[in-house]
């Protein structure tokens, strides 16, 4: 395929690039089901043939370990395009609708067509998956797309580069890397779609900037994710879970259990059994474990080791935990108790390895914390009672559920995936990430004279009888 952009691209290449994807963008719209699943089939052979290159791109970039690479980049890549390729014929299918009756003679239909010249903005933290993942949305969509991935992790940046310019001509797909003024510069160009993940705080700006050209978007943001264990909830099992779910990546994810609320009468058995969990996992020192990776820079590591000291400060416990490295960015998975509202702990999204844990006795002290809030991008409850699950479900708002689990959610190719407000606009993955780079058109078509036409003017008696009739039964 033709070299694509490889560094930081000024003004005049940025525009070239999207006007040549404007260019072509009715071509790609006329590629089939199959040759759409084609071009994800070579996607998916681009992503697996630089397994070990991908490997080591994520570890240079944050120490990543092997396994998890292989979890959280590729095999979410390659599942979403094997569930996309499955139905993608059946996507891209006429919609019929039904027919009432005032309108017989005719029918009715909704297909789906590409949005147009889409932009996907990409985040650090899975930085193969995050980029190219929405990416198997928008080609399934017919749309042609610009690819910016994050700086931060240059050596992925580099690989997801490698992939798109193996795959496609940079008229169809395209990718540009570059910092801050690269994606200002991106955002001022009227793209027909924006597909966002990243911090709520960017996410707005990316909306105005879309608004200036009533683009559509799809926002992936975050917020505080919060996690409830009750006094019913099988303890062992769900702090097996919490603890993978939340040091992960080193806690850098979205849907990571921010804070936790366990029942009083649990407090200490789930202190116990998350250090013997964690001493489990990562060893006596996860400094030395090679299934443990590092903050992605200095300036996230500050961030986090700033909230801690804050905590400190302010009469938190550390429970388990709390040493850190600045020369490394290492922090140590870390429990602490007693951390008051107003602690930046409570206050911002941690994106670290860092858990709050509070007590409550009555389930209206988790659920009172929670709605003072903006809306969570995941909420996770571990109970088995039905009445406490049934309670929390309908007295909270989130983007997504688990119960008796956390983060997987994300991987169920079946299931919508986003947020609500704060923590995000729009859905994505499977038929969601479809939708989201799709319009949905109205077709109707018109076959015999229809009701309707006998009620144009002159406007009679007996039109207006007809009139109130349909009005009453139709």
């Amino acid at each position: 395929m033709t070299t694509q952009i490889s560094t930081s691209a000024n003004r005049q290449e940025i525009r070239a690039l999207f006007e040549a994807q404007r260019g072509h963008q009715f071509e790609v719209a006329r590629s089939t089901a199959r040759e759409r699943i084609q071009k994800l089939g070579r996607l998916k052979k681009a992503v697996l043939d630089r397994r070990q290159a991908i490997r080591d791109a994520v570890y240079a970039d944050f120490k990543k370990p092997a396994a998890e690479a292989d979890l959280t980049e590729i095999y979410a890549i390659t599942t979403e395009i094997k569930h996309t390729s499955r139905h993608l014929k059946r996507w891209m299918s006429r919609h019929s609708v039904g027919t009432p009756l005032p309108f017989l003679g005719s029918s009715s239909w909704v297909q789906y067509e590409p949005k147009g010249v889409c932009l996907i903005i990409a985040p650090w933290n899975f930085p193969l998956q995050l980029a190219i993942g929405p990416l198997v949305s928008a080609i399934a969509a017919g749309n042609t797309a610009i690819v910016k991935p994050s700086e931060h992790t240059p050596h992925t940046s580099a690989v997801v580069r490698e992939i798109i310019a193996d795959v496609f001509d940079p008229r169809e797909v395209v990718v540009v890397e570059g910092a801050v003024e690269t994606a200002t510069e991106l955002l001022k160009l009227p793209f027909n779609h924006i597909f966002f993940t990243g911090a709520p705080a960017i996410g707005k700006l990316v909306m105005r900037a879309a608004a200036e050209h009533l683009a559509s978007v799809t926002l992936e943001l975050g917020g505080k994710s919060p996690t409830i264990i009750d006094e019913t909830a099988d303890l062992k099992t769900a702090v097996r879970r919490i603890a993978w779910g939340k040091f992960l990546n080193s806690g850098q994810i979205c849907i990571a259990p921010d804070y936790l609320f366990v029942h009083e009468s649990k407090k200490d058995e789930f202190v116990r059994l998350m250090a013997a969990q964690l001493k489990a996992l990562y060893g006596d020192d996860a400094a030395t474990s090679g299934a443990y990776n590092r903050m992605v820079n200095a300036k996230h590591f500050e961030r986090v080791e700033g909230y801690l000291r804050d905590a400190e400060a302010r009469g938190a416990t550390i429970e388990i935990g709390g040493r850190r490295d600045a020369s490394s960015d290492y922090i140590e998975p870390t429990v602490v108790s007693g951390v008051p509202d107003d602690a930046l702990l409570m206050q911002e999204e941690i994106f670290g390895p860092v858990l709050p844990i509070r007590t409550f006795r009555s389930l209206e002290t988790p659920l009172q914390v929670i709605n003072s809030k903006e809306k969570p991008l995941a909420l996770y409850l571990y109970s088995k009672s039905e009445r406490n699950i049934r309670h929390i479900l309908q007295g909270t708002r989130a983007g997504g559920t688990c119960i008796n689990n956390n983060d997987v959610h994300f991987m169920q190719p079946n299931l919508p995936f986003g947020g609500s407000n704060n923590s995000g606009i729009g859905k994505s993955h499977g038929w969601y990430g479809f939708e989201a780079f799709s319009n949905a058109r109205a077709v109707y078509r018109q076959y015999l004279p229809g009701a309707l036409e006998l009620l144009m003017p002159p406007y009679t008696s007996l039109k207006q009888r007809i009139i109130d009739l349909t009005i009453k039964w139709f």
